[in-house]
Order: structure tokens, then sequence, then C-alpha cells
């Protein structure tokens, strides 16, 4: 899965992707609900999400909570060892997930020797980044509506980018909750949305599966643009003096 997702920002070659591999061997299962890194923790591994949901998230004294990140399949935590700090947030499995921990030890080695690795990381960290500010515009700008049609939309994209969605849906093991503390609204406000968005023939929930019945639709209501999600095409060469 990491050398499926990395490939899609850079070229592997063969000795890139049996890495990769190599230092996903070592995974276990976790239990949904099952913080993978604390807060105030101070990190001495990389994280590979392998399968399953993890996210980001930060709990409030008062018992909320917000999410503000998913791991998917083929998704990296990987802190800057340069500058070790303790965790802000926590690391935690929302469904059941398969996971490899690799040390900080092999993961320096790692992009040590493999330069193009070292640089799909950077991308996949830029990604992130611009994955976190289109959250954040949902958050403050968009009505219930389109912030469930954009998740759902990006959702598609990043489980595509994996294998893990056939365009017409993907499995969406999330429950009501889980949802409403990703977009910042109530549980009820979710159900409403997802009643009207099924009523207007835009989605269909299966059980643990999303069906997208009108993509084009959907897309528009979000304002979707999925260029975030991929790397960015080169302008510049750096080579050329200026």
């Amino acid at each position: 899965m990491l050398a499926r997702k990395l490939g899609g920002f850079v070229g592997l070659d063969a000795a890139d992707r049996a890495a990769l591999e190599r230092i996903c061997t070592r995974a276990r299962r976790f239990a949904g609900q099952t913080d993978l890194l604390r807060q105030g923790e101070v990190p001495d591994a990389a994280i590979v999400v392998l399968r399953g949901f993890v996210c980001r998230a930060r709990h409030r004294p008062n018992g909320s909570c917000q999410i503000l990140a998913y791991l998917l399949p083929g998704d990296i935590c990987d802190p800057d060892f340069a500058v070790p700090r303790p965790m802000d947030h926590v690391l935690a499995t929302l469904t059941a997930s398969l996971v490899a921990r690799v040390p900080r030890e092999a993961f320096l080695s790692l992009i040590d020797r493999h330069p193009n690795v070292a640089r799909a990381l950077r991308i996949a960290r830029v990604v992130d980044e611009a994955v976190a500010r289109e959250w954040l515009v949902s958050i403050g700008r968009r009505s219930a509506r389109e912030r469930l049609a954009h998740l759902f939309c990006e959702l598609a994209e990043r489980l595509g980018a994996v294998g893990l969605s056939d365009g017409d849906g993907y499995e969406l093991p999330l429950t009501q909750v889980a949802l409403s503390d990703t977009l910042a609204l109530t549980s009820v406000h979710v159900n409403r949305t997802l009643r009207e968005m099924r009523r207007e023939g835009l989605i269909e929930l299966r059980g643990r599966r999303l069906e997208i019945l009108d993509a084009e639709r959907l897309k528009g209501i979000a304002e979707f643009d999925a260029a975030y999600l991929r790397a960015p095409e080169p302008t510049v060469r750096w080579d050329e003096g200026g």
C-alpha cells in the first residue's frame, strides 16, 4: 500500500518498492478506538497504515473531540526526527486497522538510501498540508451538505489512488459520531443531511459501503477540485539558474 501511494507521486524503481515493502513487514492489528500515539508522547517511529481508518484528533477536557485528519491505507505518519517534539494530538484507530511501526533508525536509513522515496514523502507531506487547508475551509465556510459532499469526494480520490474505490463507491466504516467529530457538526445534523443527500439521489449507504450515485452533482455541490491531492507539476528547474 505504501509503495503504491508514494509511487503515485514519484517514479519508484524496484529497489525503492522492495525497501518500502520491507519496512512494512512487521505489522500489527489494532481494534478500533485504540491510541497509537498519545498526546505528549515523543514519537520514536513512523506509523504506516496498511488497512483501516486512522485519525489525528484532539480531545477537550469536556469530552468533545475534533478529528483533524484521516490516515488511510498507504498513508504514513512520519515525525520530524531531526526536531523531536511531543505530540500535540493523538493518533488513533477509528476502525479495526493493520498498522506497521517503522523505528526511527530504519526510517532514516530508508530516506538516506532511497532519494526517490525521500522526495515522495516530502510530496506526501505537502499533500497532507493541502488536505488540512481544505478541511479548515469546510469547517469555516461550507454548509453541512457541502462538507459531507467534499469529504465523500476526497475519500473517493484518496482511496482510489490505492485501489480501494471502484469509482462508484467505497467502504466507509465510520460512524455518524466520527463524521460529526470530523465535520464539526452534531450527529443529529449529520444524520439529517445524509438523509437529504439520499433523497436527492446523490449517495446511498449500504451497511459499511458508500455508493456514489451522481458523482458529477456531488462534485458540483462540493466545488471539488482534486488537484490538491496530486503531486505538483514542476514549474521551475533549479539547475537553470536565474
